[in-house]
């Protein structure tokens, strides 16, 4: 086992986990929002940046950095909860995330990470893009006003089912998840209509069509469950 503190806690981990593990392990929290079990850590986000205090304090991404022998983490401060705090400004600035008229009002994990870390209002001047919302397939919605980009279900659609639907286009702010290419979502030849992209979404940026609100809570767990239950070679 490795053995490492965080936030002066004693923990460890066993070979190839990450420093999110080890926290997890020993019930420290660190707050997430691209990372998913069962999918491959990529520290899209960097909400869940600690400090390491040995590496002269050092920010790196809980969820990709491997627990080391002896690391001393920081994982929560003022300084990292300022750090989270303008990242989530920024996400909120950067599309149309209005809570009030979105589908995943009261269970997106966008909204419960502001109120976790005190983000009541943002400072960065709106963008306001002109994005679209693509209701041509028939079970499905996504609303690209609500996306932040963090990829999840890029990689539930590749490393769960498989279909490899789902994949980024355009650069920096005017990046967008698209389907084969850029086709709108109801014609993919690839979609299996299996939803598990729906499920790992964090926000209301995929929706399931003929749902309210209050029914739009969803089970991103699944998809661990899922890949539990395959059998291993």
């Amino acid at each position: 086992m490795i053995n490492l503190r965080i936030d002066d806690v004693p923990a460890q981990a066993e070979p190839g986990q990450t420093i999110l593990d080890a926290a997890r392990a020993a019930g420290v929290r660190i707050p997430t929002l691209c990372h998913l079990e069962a999918l491959c850590p990529v520290g899209a986000c960097r909400l869940c940046l600690v400090e390491i205090r040995n590496w002269n304090g050092k920010l790196v991404p809980a969820c990709a950095t491997p627990a080391q022998e002896g690391l001393d983490v920081v994982a929560n401060s003022d300084r990292l909860t300022s750090l989270r705090r303008t990242i989530l400004e920024l996400l909120f600035a950067e599309r149309n995330h209005i809570c009030a008229f979105c589908v995943s009002n009261g269970h997106c994990e966008l909204q419960d990470l502001a109120t976790e870390l005190g983000m009541d209002h943002v400072t960065f001047p709106y963008r306001f893009p002109a994005l679209a919302v693509d209701a041509s397939h028939s079970k499905f919605g996504i609303d690209h006003n609500r996306c932040v980009l963090c990829g999840r279900c890029v990689r539930a659609c590749a490393e769960v089912e498989g279909a490899f639907t789902w994949g980024f286009a355009g650069r920096g702010v005017h990046t967008l998840v698209e389907a084969d290419l850029g086709d709108p979502w109801g014609r993919s030849v690839t979609c299996t209509g299996c939803g598990k992209c729906v499920q790992a979404c964090p926000t209301g940026a995929l929706f399931e069509k003929g749902k309210i609100t209050a029914e739009q809570e969803k089970r991103p767990a699944l998809l661990a469950e899922i890949t539990e239950r395959r059998p291993r070679a």
